[in-house]
C-alpha cells in the first residue's frame, strides 16, 4: 500500500543507480536498501516493467542470469531518466506538502 504511485520512481531510481537488472534483482534491491520497509509484489512488479517500457522510460532484453537462468533484464533510457527527474521533483514536492499538514500547528 505504501507503494502506491511511487513504483515507477522506485524502479526508475533503482535502474538509474544500479544499471541494467533483471526483473528479480529489481525488487530484491528495493527492499534490501528500504530495510526491508517496501515489498514489491509480481503482481505490480511485471505489469510496471511493461507499461514502463511500453512508455519508453526502460529498455528490456533477454539474457542469462548469475545462475545461468533465462531472464528479462531492463535498463532505463535518456527518456526514462527524464521521467525519473519528473517523479523525483514530484515527490520531493508530495513530501513536503505532507510535512507543512503534520507540523501545522
Amino acid at each position: 500500500d505504501r507503494l502506491q504511485g511511487t513504483l515507477d520512481l522506485l524502479i526508475l531510481k533503482s535502474l538509474a543507480s544500479r544499471g541494467t537488472m533483471h526483473g528479480y534483482g529489481i525488487p530484491v534491491h528495493i527492499q534490501t536498501i528500504a530495510r526491508e520497509a517496501l515489498r514489491i509484489e509480481e503482481g505490480s512488479l511485471y505489469p510496471a516493467l511493461h507499461r514502463m517500457a511500453q512508455e519508453g522510460w526502460i529498455r528490456a532484453k533477454w539474457g542469462a542470469s548469475e545462475n545461468n537462468r533465462r531472464a528479462r533484464f531492463y535498463s532505463i533510457t535518456p527518456s526514462g531518466m527524464k521521467q525519473l527527474a519528473e517523479e523525483e521533483k514530484r515527490w520531493s514536492e508530495l513530501t513536503q506538502a505532507v510535512a507543512r499538514v503534520l507540523q501545522f500547528v
